[in-house]
């Protein structure tokens, strides 16, 4: 299970940054991204689930607090996007890398803690 959980949290990783800079490249949030906002939020939290199963507590440490929080605002991000895409407000699929790059980083925290606490 351990392998697989990692697999799925590197794949998370992937996925979430192609959505992620995909937009901010483009300068629009498109249906790309998207899907690849969804398809890492959905690694992510099977990752999460499989290392949560693994380790059978929640630490209040800063890979804790970051991954809760980072989940959180994945789903919130991924939510937010599908109804600024369904309503097509050109104005907020153009502002909404900023929104974007904000969840980005704190996933991103979460997930080099994670790699950093646990591998020594």
């Amino acid at each position: 299970m351990l392998i697989m959980s990692i697999i799925a949290m590197v794949l998370a990783l992937i996925c979430y940054s192609v959505g992620v800079w995909g937009e901010k490249i483009s300068g629009k949030l498109t249906k790309f991204n998207l899907s690849f906002f969804w398809i890492g939020f959905v690694f992510d939290t099977t990752g999460t689930t499989m290392m949560s199963i693994m380790s059978d507590s929640f630490k209040f440490d800063i890979h804790g607090i970051t991954g809760a929080a980072a989940i959180v605002l994945m789903a919130f991000h991924a939510i937010w996007a599908t109804i600024v895409l369904a309503k097509k407000n050109e104005k907020l699929m153009t502002k909404f890398h900023k929104f974007s790059l904000g969840v980005w980083i704190i996933w991103l925290i979460s997930f080099l803690t994670g790699m950093i606490l646990n591998v020594a």
